[in-house]
């Protein structure tokens, strides 16, 4: 079997791609990889806490590798810090790296190469499968997510914080995909097949968050998003 890392951001995407591979001999999945902010201590862009991915993988039975990024990081501190990450895994014979990507071939692109410049390659599980029909499958296992944020450009409050079943695929606007694939929302997994136990948490505060563009991004790019806080269970806030 292959040693591998799945790129982590503790959403359906990434979870979809571990499920599939489960049901292969093909990959060995040593590894979750989750890059962090430095400043508040939650996933990149998903906004979720350190404590909580921490029980998600704990759940999952996987080693969480964190990378740890400060707060709006240039696209070189971002590829060096990778880097640096991607050299750690090859020591321990780690070659192949695992992404969630669904249709983004700019994306894929981008990841094929930097990996490339470590001796690395990549595997995308869900490569050009039709999102709405995938978010079902999704669904139909038996995972359960929760939605962690939504670009307010695309979707409305009412959509952070909700629990992704066919009624939130139904509720969708049909200008977002089904999966979020261009960045209109992102989710945090907490129950499903691949699960020992249930990550447990409750809903906490839902606030609007702006961020300023960068020199890699489009001025014209709408930057607010709403965020709804996940609190494990046995925290009362941070």
């Amino acid at each position: 079997m292959e040693k591998a890392f799945l790129n982590w951001s503790g959403g359906k995407d990434a979870m979809m791609a571990y499920f599939l591979l489960s049901q292969s001999a093909r990959y060995q999945i040593r590894y979750l990889l989750t890059t962090f902010n430095t400043a508040y201590r939650r996933v990149s862009m998903h906004g979720v806490r350190e404590s909580l991915m921490e029980l998600q993988a704990q759940a999952l039975g996987l080693p969480l590798k964190k990378i740890w990024l400060p707060e709006q990081a240039s696209m070189e501190i971002y590829n060096r810090t990778m880097a640096q990450a991607l050299q750690t895994l090859a020591q321990e014979e780690v070659y192949t790296a695992v992404f969630g990507d669904i249709f983004l071939q700019d994306l894929r692109q981008y990841r094929e190469q930097q990996l490339a410049q470590v001796g690395m390659k990549t595997v995308f599980p869900l490569w050009q499968m039709d999102s709405r029909e995938l978010l079902k499958q999704f669904v139909q296992a038996g995972f359960r997510a929760v939605v962690v944020c939504v670009n307010a450009q695309k979707l409305d409050i009412s959509f952070a914080g909700r629990i992704i079943d066919h009624s939130f695929l139904q509720a969708l606007p049909p200008d977002v995909d089904p999966c979020g694939e261009n960045g209109e929302y992102h989710s945090f997994v907490f129950d499903g097949p691949l699960f020992r136990f249930p990550v447990a948490f409750q809903k906490g505060e839902i606030v609007k968050k702006h961020f300023p563009p960068s020199s890699e991004t489009s001025s014209e790019w709408d930057t607010a998003y709403w965020y709804c806080d996940l609190i494990p269970a046995n925290e009362n806030g941070a």
